[in-house]
């Protein structure tokens, strides 16, 4: 018989746990810096973001060829229209993100496409971007202990697995005949996590089932409509009585890993440079 390993000391976490009917925190997720893979996740993240900042910074000197070129463009991308259309829908959106948790993709992605940009670009654009908001995200809910090393692996590779797919199929289709099909998929995310307030759940203390499958339908979903893995991944492993705190901080910290995947995929498939809308 395998010996649980629980942290009984007075942890904030621990006396939710117990008021929500649930065991308290394994000494494994309770203090994650005993986890080597969580240790080398961390330092793999922070040198992912230095890399995709530096990759950013050469794109912009290569495609300008001096820094005088590159000042101009920066600064002509500072009274671009487009610019500052993205930036009020990068604060709306992260408004949104910062009160529910999730849907920053979601509602990014539904301006950008009302706004005429193509489904490809528009979906680049925003794991683009999200590539340093997750980043962020994921690494401070590390910090904050709240990353279940168990369940951040069983996502990890099926949710990159389809990211991938998910890029490769909204960057070979026609950005006219997919755009309906995008559309109507946002308006059925949005009407489901609608419905998650009216929902009830109790607390559930066994391991959760088809998370594989579940990671790869998110990421797919995710890279095709420009957001979805919080409301798909998120929504349902709490909605199935999973502690909310290490699930959402391990679905996170996975979606840092599957956005950088998705921006590199994106960035080789999509000719049309959606820059402007990042910086924004």
């Amino acid at each position: 018989m395998k010996k649980q390993d629980f942290d009984l000391t007075s942890d904030p976490i621990n006396a939710e746990h117990e008021e929500l009917g649930l065991p308290p925190l394994h000494e494994a997720i309770a203090h994650p810096s005993q986890h080597p893979i969580l240790k080398i996740c961390a330092w793999l993240a922070i040198l992912m973001l230095i890399t995709a900042a530096g990759y950013l910074l050469i794109r912009l000197y290569h495609f300008t060829g001096s820094l005088a070129n590159a000042e101009a463009l920066i600064i002509s991308t500072f009274q671009s229209k487009i610019f500052w259309s993205a930036v009020a829908v990068g604060v709306f959106a992260q408004t949104i993100d910062g009160a529910l948790g999730m849907a920053y993709g979601i509602t990014s992605n539904t301006f950008l496409l009302a706004s005429g940009v193509s489904p490809a670009v528009a979906t680049a654009s925003v794991h683009i971007a999200e590539v340093f908001t997750t980043g962020v995200s994921g690494l401070s809910h590390l910090k904050m202990k709240n990353v279940n090393a168990q369940l951040f692996l069983r996502l990890l590779i099926p949710g990159i697995i389809g990211t991938i797919a998910g890029a490769f199929l909204v960057s070979s289709i026609d950005g006219n005949l997919l755009k309906p099909f995008i559309s109507l998929y946002l308006l059925i995310m949005g009407l489901y996590l609608i419905s998650k307030i009216f929902r009830q759940h109790k607390a559930n203390k066994s391991e959760p089932k088809h998370v594989a499958k579940l990671a790869v339908f998110g990421g797919f979903v995710d890279s095709v409509g420009g957001g979805g893995w919080g409301p798909v991944v998120t929504t349902t492993l709490v909605g199935s009585g999973q502690d909310p705190r290490t699930t959402i901080g391990s679905v996170n910290f996975a979606e840092f890993f599957l956005t950088f995947v998705g921006a590199i995929t994106f960035s080789i498939l999509v000719e049309d440079g959606p820059w402007p809308i990042v910086a924004g």
